[in-house]
């Protein structure tokens, strides 16, 4: 029977990833943990368990005394964040991964994803419809921990077999948890201003186009590849994945549309940089083609769905 350790179960991408795991696989066989002492309430309906994934021990004791088939490490301090605290994003970023693997080469898990993301990518790489494989020069703590570990990842399946899946995460959009500290993190918390007070200050430059995606379609497409017959994942390193590219300015035009008196302003800072090494738009024709990858959400389908969804008692 299936069991799925989801480690770093408190973030964006992992409340909403155990949500659908649970409403898939049952509450009870989805393990929620995180470095938190408690759970958010909407996943108090199954277990949960704080996991320090640093704690090297205690990680792998849990693993060996609950085997779970399947783990999702999402554990890492993001773009922004990381550049604040690049040794110790280095370490979280790192050791985990190493720890899961490991564990994995040593027949304790039969599955493990793991993402990667477009701060894999560099000023050099191409950046209008960045292929698959291309030049990838990352300039953030968080890109080149990300590179690297795309590297161990594919070198653990060719050396030892283990079954790793990746997915280049584009910017993730949901009104579920705030902003973690992304360089794209600016088209999640536009939304809250919106509601609050109409208007919103940019960190990004009106014109930095990004690709994006909003977290249904991210978590789909994850559990998607984690359930796709071992001989349809072709890339072990970790697949490109495309969402909705716009531009802080369309981003805002698309909201005013749906919310009259709505502004924008732009004040760029240092994340504009970061910014400015990513790809504006993805070719992830790959994952397409391997196992069937398909968008759902437009901008103004994600406008529509975060406006009717966004709660501002959250800032409080």
């Amino acid at each position: 029977m299936k069991k799925v350790l989801v480690i770093g179960a408190g973030g964006q991408i992992g409340t909403e990833l155990v949500i659908e795991l649970r409403k898939r696989f049952g509450n009870q066989q989805v393990i929620a943990a995180d470095v938190k002492e408690e759970c958010s309430d909407v996943l108090k309906d199954g277990p949960y368990v704080k996991m320090d994934v640093l704690d090297k021990d205690f990680v792998t004791t849990f693993i060996k005394e609950e085997k779970p088939t399947d783990v999702y490490l999402l554990a890492a301090l993001l773009s922004a964040t990381a550049e604040k605290h690049p040794e110790f994003a280095w370490r979280l970023n790192m050791e985990g991964l190493f720890t899961i693997l490991d564990l994995a080469k040593d027949g304790f898990i039969q599955k493990i994803f793991w993402p990667s993301s477009i701060a894999v990518f560099g000023p050099t790489t191409p950046r209008e419809f960045t292929p698959q494989y291309t030049v990838m020069e990352p300039t953030t703590v968080y890109g080149i921990s990300k590179l690297a570990g795309e590297r161990w990842c594919e070198y653990y399946f060719n050396k030892f077999g283990v079954d790793v899946r990746s997915i280049r995460y584009p910017g993730l959009i949901s009104y579920t948890s705030l902003p973690g500290g992304g360089t794209t993190d600016y088209a999640v918390d536009i939304f809250y201003h919106a509601k609050k007070s109409n208007a919103y200050t940019s960190f990004l430059n009106e014109d930095s186009a990004l690709p994006m995606m909003y977290m249904e379609d991210a978590i789909r497409a994850t559990i998607e590849l984690m359930e796709a017959p071992k001989e349809n994942v072709k890339i072990r390193s970790s697949y490109n994945l495309a969402g909705i590219s716009f531009t802080p300015k369309q981003l805002g035009d698309a909201i005013a549309n749906q919310k009259d008196g709505f502004t924008m302003q732009y004040a760029p800072d240092f994340r504009q940089a970061i910014a400015d090494s990513w790809p504006k738009s993805i070719d992830d024709s790959s994952a397409q083609n391997d196992w069937g990858w398909k968008m759902k959400y437009d901008l103004s389908e994600m406008v529509k769905t975060m406006l009717e969804n966004v709660d501002i008692s959250k800032l409080n």
